[in-house]
């Protein structure tokens, strides 16, 4: 399945992965230099599969906002 970093490879991407010391990993967001929120959740300690599709979701929606405004 093809996700949104495939289509908009040549955007910087706002949300980032981090693994942490643990071995979890958390989705960063650039944008404030904080752990992204979805809801009230704050994405720490996720998986890795589940964090890269976070990430890409949250960059789908970052990119659809972005393509809004132009």
């Amino acid at each position: 399945m093809a996700n949104w970093r495939d289509y908009h490879a040549g955007m910087i991407q706002r949300y980032k992965l981090y693994r942490e010391p643990a071995g979890t990993w958390t989705v960063d967001d650039a944008l404030t230099g904080r752990p992204a929120e979805m809801g009230s959740r704050t994405i720490v300690g996720m998986n890795q599969h589940d964090a890269e599709e976070l990430a890409d979701l949250l960059n789908g929606l970052n990119a659809q906002r972005q393509e809004a405004k132009s």
